[in-house]
C-alpha cells in the first residue's frame, strides 16, 4: 500500500508539472510563445543579468537563508530548467549586469566589480573592486539600478529620498523646496568610468537630474543612448483634495519611459506628465492646480503607461529568435502598484512598445500578464496578495526573455517557436 501511494504521489506530480508546463507557468502570452519556469522560491530576485554561455546571475533585495544575495544559475543539463544553482555576498540590492567577464552588483550606497572565468564562475567573490562608494540611500528610492554603455561607463539610478521634495516629505500643506536641495545628489542619473576604483561623486558626473526615481534603465544600441523609467510621483489627493479627486490621483501621474542624454532634465519635483492632457503640469507643491503647466526646460517622454505602476525593468530587444516586430523594441516590467485605491491595483505584467529607427513605433501592449495568478476578471486589490511580481529582464543568447520575480522568487523564461 505504501509502495502505492508513493506512485500515485510521483504521478501527481509528474502530472502538476505538465500542466504547469501547457500551460505557460501560469502566464498568458501571445500566440506562439510559451512560459516556463527556469527557477523558483531562490529569494527575493530584483534585477537579472545573462553572460554569454547562458548563465544567468539574479541580485536579491535580500540575503536568502542561506545568507546570499547574488545567485548565479546555470542550466547544465540544458533541460530549460536551472540545477546548478550558488551564491555570495551577503548585502542587498538591486542592479547587476554583466558585461564580457566584468560582473557589476550593486548595494543600495556602493557598485562593485566581480571577474568571471571562462566558465563564468566568479573570482575571489569574498573581494570584489568597489567601483563607486558612498551614494545617498536613505528612507526611500534606496536601489542603485545600473546600465553600462559600449564605452565601460556606468550609468547610476540613484532614487530621490522623497515625494516631492516638500519641507516634510508627504506631510499634508508642507510646501515644496525651491530648488529642491535633494538634487545635488539624488533624484537623477550618475555616470562613473566602470574600470576605475573607488570613485565617489566627485569622480563622476551627474548626467541627467529631476528623476524620481529609476529602477529600470537600458543603453539602447540602436540610438547608442540611455533609456530610463521613471516612477511618478504619489498621494496628490491625499495632500490636495481641492484639485485632484480619489479617481484622479489613482490614475496621476504617468509612469514614463524617457529617452536621455547628457544634461537632461526630466522636471521632477517641480512638474509631472498628466496622461489625460498629455502635458507637462506644475505640481501642487510649487503653485499648480492640476491644469497649469509648467517645466519649459524639462524633457517630454518618449511614450507614457498608466500611473502607479512601478516600471522596474527594461529591456531592449535584439535577440532573432522573436517575430520582427519584436526586433528592437522594449520591453518594460512593471512590479504592480499600491496606490490607485480605489481602483484597482494594476500592473503586475511585462508590457512591449514597438520602436523602428529609434523611435516608438505603435501603442504599447501587455505581453506577458497572470504573473499575479489570479484567474479571470479578478483584480488584485492588495499586492501582497499578487503571487508572483515582475522586477527584472534579461535577454538570453538564443534570443530568449527571462523575466524575475521578487514575490516568490521565480524566474521565468519566455521563448518562441513558429
Amino acid at each position: 500500500m505504501k509502495q502505492l501511494k508513493n506512485i500515485l504521489l510521483l504521478l501527481t506530480i509528474a502530472v502538476s508539472f505538465s500542466l504547469s508546463a501547457q500551460n505557460n507557468a501560469g502566464l498568458k502570452l501571445p500566440e506562439g510563445f510559451k512560459a516556463t519556469l527556469f527557477a523558483d522560491t531562490i529569494g527575493s530576485a530584483r534585477h537579472i543579468t545573462i553572460t554569454s554561455n547562458g548563465v544567468i546571475f539574479a541580485k536579491l533585495m535580500y540575503p536568502n537563508k542561506a545568507g546570499k544575495s547574488i545567485i548565479r544559475l546555470e542550466d547544465a543539463n540544458m533541460d530549460g530548467v536551472a540545477d546548478k544553482i550558488t551564491g555570495w555576498a551577503n548585502y542587498g540590492g538591486t542592479g547587476i549586469y554583466v558585461k564580457g567577464k566584468d560582473l557589476y552588483a550593486t548595494s543600495d550606497n556602493d557598485v562593485y566589480l566581480y571577474q568571471l572565468n571562462e566558465k563564468d564562475e566568479v573570482i575571489n567573490p569574498l573581494s570584489p573592486k568597489t567601483i563607486v562608494k558612498g551614494l545617498i540611500a536613505k528612507n526611500q528610492h534606496a536601489s542603485k539600478s545600473i546600465t553600462l554603455d559600449g564605452q565601460n561607463n556606468v550609468y547610476v539610478n540613484i532614487g530621490a529620498y522623497s515625494n516631492a521634495c516638500q519641507e516634510k516629505d508627504r506631510i499634508k500643506g508642507s510646501k515644496g523646496m525651491m530648488p529642491c536641495p535633494i538634487l545635488d545628489s539624488a533624484g537623477g542619473i550618475w555616470k562613473f568610468d566602470g574600470k576605475k576604483e573607488n570613485q565617489v561623486y566627485g569622480d563622476g558626473k551627474r548626467y541627467a537630474t529631476g528623476l524620481r526615481n529609476v529602477v529600470g534603465l537600458d543603453w539602447n544600441t540602436k540610438t547608442n543612448s540611455l533609456f530610463v523609467m521613471q516612477h511618478g510621483r504619489d498621494q496628490l489627493n491625499s495632500f490636495y483634495p481641492e484639485y485632484y479627486s480619489d479617481a484622479q490621483s489613482a490614475e496621476l501621474p504617468a509612469e514614463t519611459m524617457y529617452e536621455l542624454h547628457d544634461g537632461d532634465n526630466v522636471g521632477w519635483p517641480y512638474v509631472y506628465f498628466d496622461p489625460y492632457q498629455k502635458k507637462k503640469i506644475l505640481s501642487p507643491e510649487y503653485g499648480g492646480d492640476g491644469k497649469k503647466e509648467g517645466g519649459e526646460n524639462a524633457i517630454n517622454p518618449t511614450v507614457f503607461f498608466p500611473a502607479h505602476m512601478a516600471p522596474n525593468a527594461l529591456l531592449f530587444y535584439t535577440g532573432s529568435q522573436f517575430p520582427e516586430k519584436y526586433k528592437n523594441g522594449a520591453f518594460i516590467a512593471f512590479h504592480g502598484s499600491w496606490n490607485r485605491a480605489p481602483l484597482p491595483q494594476e500592473g503586475y505584467f511585462v508590457a512591449f512598445v514597438p520602436f523602428k529607427n529609434g523611435k516608438p513605433s505603435g501603442e504599447w501592449e501587455i505581453f506577458a500578464n497572470g504573473f499575479s495568478g489570479l484567474s479571470g476578471d479578478e483584480k488584485v486589490m492588495n499586492p501582497r496578495k499578487a503571487k508572483s511580481r515582475p522586477c527584472g529582464l534579461a535577454q538570453g543568447p538564443d534570443g530568449s526573455l527571462y523575466v524575475s520575480d521578487d514575490a516568490r522568487g521565480s524566474i521565468f523564461k519566455i521563448s518562441y517557436s513558429k
